[in-house]
């Protein structure tokens, strides 16, 4: 049996996902999570093969929890499931360590049989996504990364040191750099960009 957890933001998307897989005789879903922290301690409280997540949560990212499984060496092998196709998402995810990158929009059936390769030790990508992950490449640093996220949120320069445990004239460098970086004009057009990309 394929024990499986399940992560997204989007209440009817988490509940068809989760009756979808437990129709598969060799699937269970043991686990349901609303965002990256919430899945990130389900995933420690059961026996846990698979994680299924989407990118864009509250909290906590897919591709953060990814990589907060990869810190502490977690055993499931995790599944992205979303509706961007950016290419900056995708080389993000495999560097932490994601063995599945598939598109909501793919067939029902295509989920379950990535499941099961994924499980065997395969790793599966959308195909339109992989041309684009070598298209560019990302100069923003993990913390420029995340005070832009912040920042998009609307959080002030205060808000996010708060968040991050920085101080504000740290976060104000890091916004700096990634605005300069980015060429943009200011913290809202980088977050944009960077948003845009795919790599917040």
């Amino acid at each position: 049996m394929i024990k499986i957890l399940i992560a997204e933001d989007q209440s009817m998307v988490l509940g068809a996902l989760s009756a979808l897989l437990d129709m598969e005789e060799d699937f269970e879903v043991v686990e349901q999570a609303e965002n990256g922290k919430d899945a990130l301690v389900r995933s420690q409280q059961h026996s846990i093969d698979i994680i299924l997540t989407d990118i864009e949560m509250p909290s906590m990212t897919g591709i953060e929890l990814a990589q907060e499984l990869q810190l502490i060496n977690h055993p499931a092998k995790v599944m992205i499931l979303t509706t961007f196709v950016r290419g900056g998402y995708l080389r993000r995810a495999m560097d932490a360590g994601v063995r599945g990158y598939l598109l909501k929009d793919a067939p029902s059936d295509s989920l379950a049989d990535a499941v099961r390769k994924i499980h065997a030790g395969k790793v599966i990508v959308a195909p339109e996504l992989v041309t684009e992950a070598w298209a560019a490449d990302d100069p923003l640093s993990d913390n420029e990364r995340k005070v832009l996220r912040f920042s998009l949120e609307g959080n002030s320069t205060k808000e996010i040191a708060d968040l991050i445990y920085l101080s504000a004239g740290t976060v104000r460098n890091y916004l700096s750099q990634a605005t300069s970086k980015l060429g943009a004009k200011n913290r809202i057009e980088a977050a944009r960009i960077a948003k845009q990309k795919g790599w917040l």
